[in-house]
Parts: structure tokens; C-alpha cells; sequence
């Protein structure tokens, strides 16, 4: 028997026990990777209410819209949803640097022998 989460057409997202999903950020251009972050139910409505995309901030207990004071908005151009409905996948054309350190990606670095090595 199937699961409707798993094969239907309604959004039903699987929260944890945080209330939170992961959300993966990709560039609609290169594919590349941007972030990782978590949303809850108000960030995810946002995000699909505005075409920006909002999270929750672990470490400040609050939601933040990405870019809210730098400027580097992340603009939606297509949300999805893993097939269990627990991790969201946003596509976006990025304003800027998505990463806080003023890095295109979170992902700048390469885990290589003996430490960290720069992304060309």
C-alpha cells in the first residue's frame, strides 16, 4: 500500500521533532550548491507566499529571510519537496553572496588530506 505523502499531490511536509525540514539551495543558472538551512512551517509559507526564501534560525530562535539585512535575497524560481516530504529543494536566482562570509557557497571549501583546501 502506498503512502499519499510519498506519491500524492498534496503538500503534507514531515516536520521533525524541532518542527523543522532541511532545505537545500541551488542555483537556477549554474546547479551549483548555495546553503543548507532549516525551515518550519512559517518560513516554508513565506518562502511560497513571497518567492524569497525565509528559514528558521536555530541559533536565534527566530525566522529570517535571507538577504533581510545584507540584501542578498535568494528570489524562488521553483520549490520541491523530497519524496517523503521531509527536505525541501529551492531553486533560486541569488541577489549576491548566498554565504554569511560573503562567499558565492556555503560550499567553498573541499574536505582533502590533511584539513580544508579552497573551491576554485
Amino acid at each position: 500500500m502506498s503512502d499519499p505523502r510519498e506519491t500524492g499531490l498534496v503538500l503534507d511536509p514531515k516536520y521533525d521533532a524541532a518542527g523543522l525540514v532541511t532545505a537545500v539551495v541551488t542555483d537556477a543558472a549554474t546547479g551549483e550548491v548555495l546553503m543548507l538551512a532549516h525551515m518550519n512551517a512559517d518560513a516554508l509559507a513565506a518562502t511560497l507566499a513571497t518567492g524569497e526564501a525565509t528559514f528558521w534560525s536555530r541559533s536565534r530562535a527566530r525566522l529570517w529571510k535571507k538577504g533581510e539585512t545584507s540584501g542578498n535575497i535568494l528570489r524562488v524560481v521553483e520549490a520541491r519537496i523530497d519524496c517523503d516530504q521531509d527536505a525541501v529543494w529551492l531553486i533560486v536566482e541569488p541577489a549576491g553572496p548566498a554565504c554569511h562570509t560573503g562567499a558565492r557557497s556555503c560550499f567553498y571549501r573541499r574536505i582533502a588530506p590533511g584539513g580544508l583546501a579552497p573551491v576554485a
